[in-house]
């Protein structure tokens, strides 16, 4: 079995995050994993922290940041594109799977998206949706109709993400599960993500996992 981390984020974009790429490599490919999503916060505050009012320059920076962890990971962890996107609208958190660069750089009026027209284009382009730590503090109900999943488990130990909540609303409305670190501090125990029979290499094939359910979710 294959281990995959679908939440991590990195200190070189993620500005809450304090771990680098040679932590994150140690802590994960240590703990048994072959493949990682890097995750890093996708919202207009950390554009205008890294780049103000620049979405151009701060896409060529957050590719960068997967660049260098992949370059660093080379024969030891496959890395996966990812994003943790936030819209302006409100404070709720999407894992985003399947994106490239030219998908960041073709939808540059994203953060000014409601969710509903961004899951289309996401979808139309190969992407998934899925709310992360759905039932946190501060976060929003969303309409299931506009999600493909919902993060079940979030391993961040300085939330209540109310877990056991997210897998019941999920279980509900026949959503994708997820489960993941939420990764940010060196010492947090790599504990989250999914167990496969093949080992993910790619965003499509991620992509299509989880789309089959054919995974076991790792929650401890």
């Amino acid at each position: 079995m294959f281990k995959t981390e679908l939440h991590c984020h990195s200190d070189d974009i993620s500005m809450c995050a304090r771990v680098n790429v040679d932590d994150i490599i140690e802590k994960f490919y240590g703990a048994g994993y072959s493949s990682l999503v890097l995750t890093n916060h996708f919202n207009r505050d950390t554009m205008n922290f890294h780049c103000p009012n620049d979405l151009c320059g701060f896409i060529d920076k957050y590719i960068g940041a997967y660049e260098k962890l992949k370059k660093a990971a080379e024969g030891k962890l496959n890395i996966i594109l990812g994003m943790e996107l936030r819209f302006d609208a409100n404070w709720n958190d999407y894992l985003v799977f399947g994106i490239t660069e030219k998908f960041l750089k073709e939808n540059d009026g994203m953060f000014d998206m409601d969710l509903k027209d961004f899951r289309r284009i996401a979808n139309e382009n190969g992407c998934i949706v899925v709310q992360a730590h759905p039932f946190r503090f501060g976060m929003t109900v969303t309409d299931p109709a506009n999600l493909d999943g919902v993060e079940v488990h979030n391993g961040h130990m300085g939330h209540n993400s109310n877990n056991d909540i997210a897998k019941a609303w999920a279980k509900k409305y026949s959503l994708i599960q997820t489960s993941g670190t939420d990764f940010h501090y060196k010492d947090v125990p790599a504990n989250s993500g999914i167990l496969t029979d093949e080992e993910i290499v790619s965003s499509e094939q991620l992509v299509r996992i989880l789309k089959s359910g054919n995974y076991t979710l790792i929650e401890e």
